[in-house]
C-alpha cells in the first residue's frame, strides 16, 4: 500500500512538472520572442559571466539587436547556480519548476543529483537542457550561444529557489532595435 502511495505521489508530481514545463515552453514560443539558440561560428563576441553566491558579474550586458553572442558562464560560488535568458514572466514560471526540482531531490545546495535528473528514470523534463540556460555546480563552466531579438525586455537570472529573490538577476540592454 505504501509503495502505491509513493507511485501515486510521484505521478502527481510528474503531472504538475509537465504542465509547468509546457506553460514555460509555450510562453517562449507564443507570448514573446526572446531570440534563439545561436551558432558559435556566427558569434560577434564572447562575454564571460561569473556567478557567485548570489550575484552575476557583469550584472548588466549591452547587446545589439539581432546579435549572436557566445557566453562563457563560470560558477565561482559555493552553491549550484543557473544562467537563464528570458523575460521576468518566464523566470517566475521557471522558479516554480526549480522548486519542484529541489522537492524531488534533483537539486541540492551545492550539487545536482544527475541520477534523479533524468538519467535512467524517464523524467526527461528535469534534464534542464534548454538552449537558453545552463545549470552549474560550483567550479563548473559552460557556454550559451544566443541570437538576440530586435527588441524585448530580457533578463538573465538564476532561478534556483531563493537566488532570484536575493537579487541574482541582471538586465540585457538591447541596442539598435525598433524600441531603442
Amino acid at each position: 500500500m505504501k509503495a502505491l502511495s509513493q507511485i501515486t505521489a510521484a505521478l502527481l508530481a510528474f503531472a504538475v512538472i509537465s504542465s509547468s514545463a509546457a506553460f514555460a515552453h509555450g510562453e517562449k514560443k507564443h507570448e514573446t520572442d526572446i531570440g534563439e539558440k545561436g551558432d558559435a561560428s556566427n558569434a560577434s563576441r564572447t562575454i564571460e559571466v561569473s556567478m557567485t553566491d548570489n550575484a552575476f558579474e557583469p550584472s548588466q550586458i549591452s547587446i545589439k539587436a539581432g546579435e549572436t553572442v557566445r557566453f562563457v558562464i563560470r560558477n565561482d560560488g559555493e552553491l549550484v547556480h543557473e544562467f537563464n535568458v528570458g523575460t521576468s514572466k518566464m523566470h517566475a514560471a521557471h522558479r516554480e519548476e526549480m522548486t519542484q526540482m529541489v522537492d524531488m531531490g534533483v537539486l541540492e545546495a551545492d550539487r545536482i543529483n544527475h541520477d534523479v535528473m533524468g538519467h535512467g528514470n524517464g523524467n526527461m523534463m528535469m534534464k534542464h537542457d534548454d538552449p537558453n540556460a545552463v545549470l552549474l555546480e560550483p567550479n563548473q563552466t559552460a557556454e550559451v550561444v544566443w541570437t538576440f531579438p530586435e527588441s524585448t525586455s530580457l533578463q538573465f537570472a538564476c532561478n534556483v529557489p531563493g537566488h532570484y529573490e536575493d537579487g541574482m538577476m541582471g538586465e540585457f540592454q538591447i541596442e539598435g532595435g525598433p524600441s531603442s
